[in-house]
């Protein structure tokens, strides 16, 4: 197993979905169920015979109670396709203290991955920085998660986020509808991430972003004057944080509201996270906020 993989980030997901059903029901298998009646392992109703049925779906038991002939149909449950995007631009090597951003999204995509793995989902990968965008395709097997997590351990963050030039190779992808899954900062200078967003939507996939943020970019709690540097641009600006925090705050709480609103106009669940909270915690919170959403 990927040294990615924490037995007890991975337990504490485990144990919310597969004894109760919450992740199935509330996050991967469970979005996805077919409404399609047909022969499964989970009873749905019983209808009436109708001349051309399958007689092998006749339920005898019914007929001997009722001298009629009933249909037990059940719904089918389909495997997905899961892909989940990763941004390797230069921004997602903030640090604060232990935390990198970069290593944050390495373990939570991995932790998934695994669990959809399990779940027999077929899983890929995008890596997203200015050299392009490397494609993993989604397959579903033991041997190509082996190889995702290799991938994952082998990203270094560098360069700007892709640019949408590039965002064609997305179309060369499975006609399949997919669950997307991005992990990133959301650092862009001209709307680059959103314009992914938008192309993905055109695809009629289905999107979760998980919006990476570190504790002293949401406290700037740092003393005294200093520097800031773009990790993308090199530009550096000097500051007083002392008399820049309220500012820096107020205008922070308005941007993370208009990403949410821009997200949530767009169909696209949106959660931030800060990389000092425990991942276990993390996915435990929001798989429990997918699940009541499918209540």
């Amino acid at each position: 197993m990927s040294k990615l993989i924490d037995p007890k980030v991975f337990m504490a997901i485990k144990e919310l979905s597969l004894s109760a059903k919450m992740i199935i029901d509330g996050f991967m298998s469970g979005i996805n169920k077919s409404t399609v009646k047909g022969q499964g392992l989970e009873f749905s109703q019983y209808r009436s015979y109708q001349p051309g049925d399958d007689l092998r779906s006749l339920d005898w038991k019914m007929f001997a109670r009722s001298d009629r002939y009933y249909i037990r149909e059940s719904e089918i449950e389909t495997n997905i396709s899961v892909r989940f995007l990763i941004d390797a631009s230069a921004s997602m090597n903030h640090r604060d203290g232990d935390y990198v951003k970069l290593d944050y999204a390495k373990n939570l995509i991995a932790a998934l991955a695994y669990l959809g793995n399990a779940q027999g989902d077929a899983i890929g990968l995008y890596v997203l920085n200015d050299a392009g965008i490397f494609s993993m395709a989604a397959k579903q097997d033991f041997q190509h998660l082996s190889r995702l997590f290799y991938m994952l351990e082998n990203i270094q963050p560098k360069g700007n986020f892709t640019q949408p030039i590039q965002y064609k190779e997305l179309y060369a992808g499975s006609n399949k509808r997919e669950l997307l899954i991005f992990v990133t900062d959301l650092y862009e200078t001209n709307d680059e991430i959103f314009t992914l967003l938008d192309t993905l939507n055109t695809l009629k996939h289905e999107v979760v972003v998980f919006h990476l943020m570190a504790r002293n970019e949401l406290e700037l709690d740092f003393k005294g004057y200093a520097t800031f540097e773009d990790l993308e641009t090199g530009a550096s600006i000097q500051i007083d944080q002392a008399k820049a925090r309220a500012e820096y705050k107020k205008n922070l709480a308005t941007y993370l509201e208009k990403t949410r609103l821009k997200l949530l106009d767009k169909r696209i669940f949106h959660r931030m996270i800060c990389t000092d909270q425990p991942l276990d915690q993390a996915l435990r919170d929001f798989l429990n906020q997918r699940n009541k959403l499918k209540v």
